[in-house]
């Protein structure tokens, strides 16, 4: 039995590996490009007269870019009127370190007229993504429930006029985005919106939260992301994806589909090196006199799993929580939960340590019953091995009624350990990826529990704990397995060293609440 234990947690340390594989992006669905874009639910024909009257409200067109601020209670973001586009956005209530005099994160932040954010395209209709647009103020300030609008104008020598107007929802990270084009010249017009989303990489920083990053859409049901070296190569291109964007560890910058108003989207990047997404609405074709809306929705704010769910179209799903996110998601509500009370990250993980404790004590004590009583037997398993070792079968048929005779289950020491390793790989997950962690303070020396510890107390300390825990398992191992087990904790200890603290904390608690379970487990089966 001792050997199919032993098996087990060589598998599962195998496994931590193999499972650290299954963060690298998820193969891509086939590209259909050359397809062509189906129509949306645009919406109902209006008259060009409202257009007409938007246009004639703002100033007349600028000779040059110009800036327009805007400003709401968890973002300052800076527009330009070349393309419409978007120059900088900066989250007020994120830092890049655990200083809280460090710099504010920035999602965009680009100086190249080039490379802004959200500029606009519209291939048919003469616009291309340098085009001065009007904007309806110079600045906007937002307040907590307010929503305000910001519009910018465009019209083209033929008549056909663009208006996107940005509505901001003061204290949400939710933007809308609307265009309204409308053809007030004397023939018919068509032709296809674009929006330009671009981003540097490699980002500009080196902060931890650039772990991971890239492109991320959500099409199909599936959850794709791509590989900067693929992408060298190779455009990607889905259809009528639900949304699609730029992700890294802990935010999102997203732009969402309403009524099927994405067609598709190119996913690839340029020389300067940059990601570049293309988001191409369906054909719009307007006979003079009409005029016609797409809506969207943007995102640009930290991946909270409660936020992003609110957004709705699964922008959720950004989270990749991987194969056990049936666990992960509610053991990450429970972590929230938790800290309303206790106002400490740290001491949510240490309940919901001693709560996955609890639960798992069932089989917590069978399996130590099972290896003490299977250890009592061991005299017994060795002369039948030395009897019958020329006779393989005659030795297993011993063994076997040797476990009947006693009522011991040779499976019963490590099935119970297989149980729970879901569970810890779904918390290993939200502990590893959840923003709430991301610079949130514990005790003494550990101040971000999404970062190691730096002076590397607790992860030695946890290894010492391993020691003790495998000192005081049962044991029917002959002396050169015993070694190779010992080495178990001097491993775990390495990989742990750079592992956030917050999960280190979680390893050393469960390791504290095992040795006192075994403890009492031992005492009252030797009695």
């Amino acid at each position: 039995m001792e050997k199919r234990a032993f098996l087990a947690v060589m598998l599962s340390i195998a496994f931590i590996y193999a499972y650290s594989a299954f963060f690298q992006p998820k193969k891509p669905v086939v590209a259909t490009a050359d397809k062509v874009p189906a129509q949306a639910q645009l919406s109902s024909v209006r008259p060009v007269a409202s257009a007409q009257a938007l246009a004639s409200a703002v100033k007349a067109p600028a000779a040059k870019d110009e800036e327009v601020s805007v400003d709401t209670p968890v973002y300052s973001a800076v527009f330009s009127t070349r393309g419409a586009s978007l120059k900088r956005l900066v989250l007020k209530n994120y830092r890049e370190t655990a200083d809280p005099r460090g710099k504010n994160v920035s999602l965009v932040n680009e100086s190249s007229p080039d490379e802004f954010t959200l500029a606009t395209k519209a291939g048919g209709f003469g616009a291309d993504q340098a085009a001065l647009y009007v904007p309806s103020t110079q600045s906007l300030s937002v307040s907590g429930g307010e929503n305000k609008q910001l519009s910018f104008v465009w019209t083209s020598p033929a008549g056909v006029t663009i208006t996107k107007t940005f509505t901001f929802h003061g204290g949400k990270y939710g933007i809308n985005l609307d265009y309204r084009v409308a053809n007030t010249g004397a023939a018919p017009a068509t032709g296809v919106i674009q929006t330009m989303m671009t981003f540097p990489f490699p980002p500009q920083g080196k902060e931890s939260r650039f772990d991971i990053h890239g492109p991320v859409s959500f099409a199909q049901e599936k959850l794709l992301t791509e590989k900067v070296k693929d992408l060298a190569t190779q455009q990607k291109n889905y259809q009528a994806p639900e949304w699609s964007g730029y992700a890294d560890k802990y935010f999102l910058s997203a732009m969402v589909t309403v009524n099927g108003s994405i067609s598709s989207v190119a996913i690839g990047s340029t020389p300067r090196g940059y990601f570049d997404s293309i988001f191409s609405s369906p054909a719009i074709s307007l006979p003079a006199g009409e005029a016609r809306t797409l809506a969207y929705r943007l995102y640009f704010g930290p991946k909270d799993l409660e936020i992003l769910k609110a957004q709705g179209n699964n922008l959720e799903r950004a989270i990749d929580l991987g194969w056990f996110a049936v666990l992960a998601k509610p053991l990450l509500h429970t972590l929230k939960f938790f800290y309303r009370y206790t106002g400490n990250y740290g001491l949510a993980i240490i309940i919901i340590t001693v709560i996955i404790k609890i639960l798992f004590y069932p089989l917590t004590h069978a399996s130590y019953k099972s290896m003490k009583e299977m250890q009592k037997l061991q005299p017994k398993m060795n002369q039948l091995r030395e009897k019958y070792k020329n006779d393989r079968e005659a030795m297993n048929k011993a063994m076997m009624e040797l476990y009947q005779t006693h009522k011991v289950n040779p499976l019963g020491g490590c099935l119970p350990m297989i149980v729970q390793i879901p569970v810890f790989f779904a918390l290993y997950k939200a502990l590893m990826y959840s923003i709430e962690l991301r610079h949130a303070p514990f005790f003494f020396w550990i101040q971000d529990l999404s970062a190691k510890d730096p002076y590397y107390v607790t992860p030695i300390i946890m290894g010492v704990t391993m020691v003790i825990q495998q000192k005081m398992t049962p044991s029917q191992m002959d002396p050169t397995q015993q070694k190779m087990m010992m080495a178990l904790p001097v491993v775990f200890t390495f990989m742990f060293l750079n592992f956030p603290s917050g999960l280190v904390l979680y390893w050393l608690v469960n390791n504290i609440l095992t040795i006192t379970q075994q403890y009492f487990i031992n005492k009252s089966i030797s009695s």
